[in-house]
């Protein structure tokens, strides 16, 4: 699993952590099933505390991307639950947008950078499954 932790960055190592996971799912490179490295072999690839790891996973599942199993660790399992999910969406978005306008961005170009956004996720999905149809 290639994730790139910036230890200079004032974002908790466990959110880019569970950041960088979430935009894998959105790309498709991690699917419905497949299963997380464990908490020791995480934190070791990474080289960062296995509480960090422990505290990712348990967000991820308290949020619906994974299922934690005794047995087989930490599994994509995403929560299909869209309207739990609008929910926590808005109540991202309104402290960036809050920002946003404090800083004198206007609704258009918000919408434009979502919009892009969007695209550069269907990029990178696509080229996903690109990479995985050629293996």
């Amino acid at each position: 699993m290639d994730v790139i932790i910036d230890f200079h960055s004032e974002e908790a190592i466990y959110i880019q952590l569970c950041n960088q996971i979430i935009v894998g799912i959105a790309t498709n490179k991690y699917h419905e099933g497949d299963m997380l490295p464990s908490v020791r072999q995480m934190a070791e690839d990474i080289g960062i505390n296995m509480h960090t790891v422990n505290k990712a996973y348990a967000t991820l599942k308290r949020e619906g991307f994974v299922q934690l199993d005794r047995r087989k660790g930490a599994v994509i399992k995403v929560d299909a639950d869209k309207l739990r999910v609008l929910g926590n969406m808005r109540k991202e978005f309104a402290t960036v947008v809050a920002r946003g306008i404090c800083n004198g961005v206007t609704k258009d170009e918000a919408h434009k950078l979502i919009d892009e956004l969007y695209n550069e996720f269907e990029v990178q999905e696509i080229e996903e499954m690109q990479d995985q149809d050629v293996m």
